[in-house]
């Protein structure tokens, strides 16, 4: 693979916005307005990169529909994290041989993480002959051309080639969501974590300049966007390949300042990166969340070593210490994954020991699952499913009881809460710290801010009612 990164020049982007209009073109000939569907797995960033998708397909003349049945167009964005989420997708992907069945000009297309992996594109060829066409992370920028390709020519696409990555602004997106926004500043991971996929299927680390992301979240927040996630694997290491002198503390202070009434998030956070500098701009600015999601997987150093991380638990642990002591209403979340190969008992205790040393308001857990052409999925592997099943539940009912205390302590706090939609016969909305509240009120108040008091919690969530002024 390569190391340098491609930035796509415009002359490039122009001639995928002519295969758009060569895309609608073909359409109006025949006098039909086409549908699209675009279905999404994983993380925040593949939701990021179905955005432009919708967008290249919208330019392109297609109308966004809900469902596969009766598409003329069908994209799977993919995760390749989990094997299980790969079975899903592959499950998923052969019950389309239905849906084209039924509409033979359907074309089918494989995108995103699994398309990056060889075996992943060498099973779609032999075994799923009803997929058109298949493209990597690197190349969703030319999506256009690809689509444009099968519908002339008639014949299977694969833009597959392992490269380091690409930058191609200016794409058009379709977002979901008016009040909340994704803006990616920075793709791929130069980290190498031994259980990790993503270096090898998202390329290396490549930041976005300053004012093309500054020049985003302004056109945002002047459209009425109330919250902007800044997402990255590993959004610490923002700007170390710009010759610009900014990092990501400097960039979310630049963004913090721009005029109008939002709130920032951003997310993942590498803690072998996060620095003091990042607290004190974080604690600084009421625009910027007091929540951060700090992934530790182990509390074992050991464990850690093994897994690539580049810090010790002792590190870790000094960094939770110093954000809470300048963001005392910090809401912490992490990642934890339970059963890496090797791990004894006694290192399984040591996570236990640090989740409640720390009190995280909530974990995203997993169970180790070995992926194909990493480090981690060679390493001897000893422990049984079982026992991993019962640290996982062991771990699970710690972290519940942690989550339910938190929760609980919140009943009778006044919190200013952006209300963001409907559940059954509530609204809800969403804390600075990113809780679920619901609570009783008008569908009019979706889109603004309010004072909710807290009169219940759960596990999970909290319930509330409007502040009467």
């Amino acid at each position: 693979m390569s190391s340098k990164t491609t930035v796509i020049a415009q002359e490039e982007l122009q001639w995928q916005f002519s295969y758009c209009d060569k895309i609608a073109a073909y359409w109006h000939e025949k006098q039909v307005t086409p549908t699209a569907y675009v279905e999404t797995y994983g993380c925040q960033q593949n939701e990021a990169d179905s955005e432009k998708i919708r967008g290249y397909l919208t330019q392109s003349g297609y109308a966004i529909v809900q469902q596969a049945e009766g598409a003329d167009v069908v994209v799977m964005n993919t995760c390749a994290i989990r094997e299980h989420a790969e079975q899903r997708v592959f499950g998923n992907l052969g019950a389309l041989t239905h849906t084209k069945r039924r509409h033979p000009e359907q074309k089918i297309f494989l995108c995103g993480c699994m398309a990056g992996e060889t075996k992943v594109s060498d099973r779609i060829k032999k075994s799923y002959p009803h997929v058109d066409g298949v493209f990597s992370t690197h190349h969703l920028w030319q999506f256009p051309e690809i689509l444009w390709n099968v519908l002339s020519t008639g014949k299977r696409q694969f833009f597959i080639a392992d490269e380091a990555g690409s930058i191609a602004e200016g794409i058009p997106q379709v977002r979901d969501n008016t009040l909340k926004a994704w803006v990616s500043i920075m793709y791929g991971c130069n980290n190498f974590c031994t259980y990790c996929i993503v270096p090898y299927v998202r390329g290396r680390e490549r930041s976005r300049k300053k004012e093309d992301i500054l020049a985003e979240c302004r056109c945002l927040i002047e459209s009425g966007c109330k919250e902007i996630t800044l997402l990255g694997q590993n959004v610490n290491s923002y700007g170390k390949d710009l010759a610009e002198g900014v990092d990501f503390s400097d960039l979310l202070a630049e963004i913090a300042a721009i005029p109008g009434d939002f709130l920032i998030r951003f997310m993942t956070s590498h803690p072998r990166d996060a620095s003091q500098k990042l607290f004190d701009t974080m604690a600084s600015s009421p625009k910027i969340a007091k929540q951060l999601h700090l992934p530790f997987q182990s509390g074992s150093s050991r464990v850690l070593k093994a897994m690539n991380r580049h810090y010790d638990r002792e590190t870790y642990l000094e960094k939770v210490r110093y954000a809470k002591s300048v963001m005392p209403d910090l809401v912490l979340t992490s990642d934890v994954i339970v059963g890496f190969p090797g791990e004894t008992e006694d290192e399984f205790e040591q996570t236990i020991s640090l989740i409640e040393q720390v009190r995280y308001d909530a974990l995203f857990t997993f169970i180790f699952s070995p992926r194909a052409g990493t480090p981690a999925a060679a390493m001897d592997d000893p422990t049984p499913k079982e026992e991993k099943n019962r640290r996982f539940d062991r771990l699970c009912a710690v972290q519940n009881a942690i989550s339910e205390q938190i929760h609980q302590s919140y009943v009778g706090k006044t919190l200013r809460c952006l209300v963001d939609g409907t559940e059954k016969d509530m609204l809800t909305a969403r804390t600075e710290g990113g809780r679920l509240v619901r609570f009783p009120g008008d569908s009019a108040l979706i889109g603004t801010y309010q004072m909710i008091t807290i009169t219940g919690a759960t596990t999970w969530s909290l319930t509330g009612n409007l502040e009467r002024g």
